[in-house]
């Protein structure tokens, strides 16, 4: 197609104007943004979109020399936000892309998030505008240092807040994905809780008969809660060495410990091969609203997917 001569025209049909050092840079630029129907500058003036080439130290605002020839190879202006220069002259990520790198390294280990072949991976790929090099960086320093904020308190109501916001979050989400994906954690969870429902609302009677055991089990629960800070710090403690660990967010961790019924050893199993330890499948979303049911044809059928044991803990981790 021919190339538009109104590609650096603004809306209102104004003529874009670029300003850009004198320099071989400046004498290949040049003759696109004329061609184009935009306007050079001999000094920067005030509206005019100061041009720096990638590397070279920039000030703030510069935008690189390769918005002009990628709007020429698309033949669209495009968005000048995507081509920001950092102080270092680097091209600036943008939201979309720290979203991307988040969601791609997500269930990662650290051994492969700090080496090369996962970012060379990325970067053939295509995940964002940037090199390998650039994306690790970006990730290593100023990504994943903003996911290792664990709650700063010792109050077991907001520690038990946290679990409930990702109660709502995967309520929202269900099945969405195949609850063996770590790299899906966030869409289901294994305890589902509106937040106006107890633990009284949950069916007793088949329960307490069918395992004996549970309600020792629900008294030992309710003596060892996390009332006590020591427990809580320790609940912190765990996270925080879960997220180091598998260079995963707090909320990921979150829902793998709902998943696998509060179990450490299980959760982090799982966050290391998005299967259980023992083999059985984790807690949906759909198994929890399975097990209130008052039906003894249906509490078989969980029996039978998940064991007996397995079913056992989960009505007392859901009442925990």
């Amino acid at each position: 197609a021919a190339r538009s001569r109104s590609l650096f025209l603004w809306d209102d049909g104004r003529p874009m104007r670029f300003y850009l050092r004198p320099g071989l840079a400046k004498l290949r630029v040049a003759p696109l943004v004329l061609a184009g129907g935009g306007r050079l500058c001999r000094v920067q003036e005030p509206g005019a979109v100061l041009l720096a080439q990638p590397g070279e130290a920039a000030p703030d605002g510069a935008v690189s020399t390769e918005y002009v020839t990628e709007c020429v190879e698309r033949n669209q202006r495009l968005p000048l936000e995507p081509f920001l220069l950092s102080a270092r002259g680097r091209l600036a990520f943008t939201e979309a892309e720290d979203a991307a790198l988040l969601k791609a390294v997500r269930g990662q280990g650290t051994v492969r998030v700090s080496g090369r072949a996962l970012w060379i991976e990325l970067e053939r790929s295509g995940l964002t505008r940037h090199s390998w090099q650039a994306m690790r960086d970006r990730y290593l320093r100023h990504l994943r240092p903003r996911l290792y904020e664990p709650p700063q308190t010792d109050d077991p109501a907001q520690i038990r807040g946290l679990f409930a916001a990702a109660n709502r979050e995967f309520e929202s989400t269900e099945s969405e994905s195949d609850s063996s994906d770590v790299a899906e954690l966030p869409t289901q969870d294994g305890v589902g809780r509106s937040p106006g429902e107890t633990a009284s609302d949950l069916k007793t009677g088949p329960e307490d008969s069918a395992f004996p055991d549970i309600k020792l089990q629900r008294q030992e629960r309710l003596k060892s809660t996390c009332s006590s800070s020591s427990v809580v710090g320790q609940v912190v403690k765990t996270m925080e060495q879960f997220m180091e660990k598998f260079a995963v967010d707090l909320f990921t961790v979150t829902q793998a410990f709902l998943k696998n019924s509060g179990d450490v050893e299980a959760t982090s199993y799982f966050l290391q091969t998005g299967q259980r330890l023992d083999g059985y499948p984790v807690w949906s979303r759909e198994d929890d609203l399975e097990l209130q049911k008052d039906d003894e044809h249906v509490r078989n059928k969980l029996i039978a997917k998940f064991g007996a044991e397995n079913v056992a803990k989960r009505i007392v981790f859901r009442e925990s």
